[in-house]
């Protein structure tokens, strides 16, 4: 099958290739899918995309016209395609819904961690040759109140990793899980959690329900000094609220692998450039916030899992055989 790869990075190449070994014909793009690069894909029987590209109803009426038969996400969200649209016109959407649950997880701690004992601050301080502690002070995580929005695999792992570390974990989620239950997790609903937890990491989808979860009156529950983690999609915290809960100091602490607009800045080298986008230089300008880059699924494990899983995808699809990933 002839398959256009946008958004593709060099590793990309390396892990789909080493994966597909000749199965399939594809062709990589670095640009994102939208409604102005579509005819890139033109000809093409698949397309392969990632979490910033914009797979609209207008694009995917476009490529059908032109071939496409099957779009294949290489990652496990699916809110940038239009799904009603593209099961209008028969075209299944497949998706890698698990890859590495521990990367994102441990990810999300790594967070936690450097932003509570400024490890980030200390490493720069050391390498100029400042030993002092001043400044350098956090707290002990053991004995903390955890809020965990969102228990699917992802969640889990993470709700175990912080039962490891001696705190009280509380979560949210419309469909609990037994098996949390269990292990000590305690379900509440989303006020009790935001009144109560001291540290809260999401780890939920975006969809309408879901969106800008994170508001003002969200932030306005919470207490003072509360640390946020976000490693799920950055439409989950509506950034200008956030921004004034941390000038505020109802957020103490904000730790982000994703961003609202990070389409137009993530994966791309603008060291050199003027960055235009104010919201996210106000943010960088916080010293209790730390940014990465769409980051916490980087590990070697998962890019392997997410390469076989979408090699594996576009096979059964050719073989016309159940879709056991399909989105819906």
């Amino acid at each position: 099958m002839k398959v256009a790869v946008f958004s593709t990075q060099s590793y990309d190449r390396v892990y789909l290739d080493a994966a597909n070994q000749g199965q399939h014909e594809f062709h990589y793009f670095e640009p994102h899918l939208n409604e102005e690069t579509w005819a890139i894909a033109k000809g093409y029987e698949g397309i392969c995309v990632f979490v910033n590209d914009r797979v609209t109803g207008d694009v995917i009426e476009k490529l059908h016209a032109e071939g496409l038969r099957i779009i294949a996400l290489r990652c496990a969200g699916f809110n940038n395609v239009d799904l009603s649209k593209a099961k209008e016109l028969g075209i299944p959407v497949v998706r890698v819904p698990a890859y590495s649950p521990h990367a994102v997880a441990e990810h999300a701690v790594a967070l936690i961690l450097t932003l509570n004992r400024k490890t980030h601050k200390a490493y720069n301080r050391v390498r100029e040759g400042n030993f002092a502690l001043n400044r350098l002070e956090g707290f002990d995580i053991y004995g903390k109140t955890v809020g965990v929005i969102g228990t699917g695999k992802i969640g889990q792992v993470f709700c175990r990793i912080m039962k490891g570390f001696g705190t009280k974990v509380i979560a949210y989620d419309k469909y609990p899980s037994e098996e949390m239950k269990v292990e000590g997790v305690t379900y509440v609903d989303l006020s009790t959690l935001f009144q109560t937890a001291e540290i809260i990491s999401l780890h939920c989808p975006l969809n309408e329900e879901t969106y800008h979860l994170l508001n003002a009156e969200a932030f306005d529950m919470m207490q003072m000094g509360t640390m946020l983690i976000n490693t799920s999609r950055g439409g989950l915290v509506d950034t200008h609220a956030a921004i004034q809960a941390l000038k505020h100091k109802k957020l103490g602490y904000l730790g982000i692998d994703v961003y609202e607009q990070e389409e137009k800045l993530f994966f791309k080298d603008l060291s050199e450039t003027i960055i235009n986008d104010d919201t996210i230089a106000r943010l960088m300008s916080f010293p209790n916030v730390l940014i990465t880059a769409h980051q916490a699924f980087f590990t070697q494990h998962a890019l392997r899992q997410i390469a076989e899983t979408t090699v594996n995808n576009l096979a059964d699809f050719e073989s016309e055989k159940l879709l056991p990933n399909a989105v819906g």
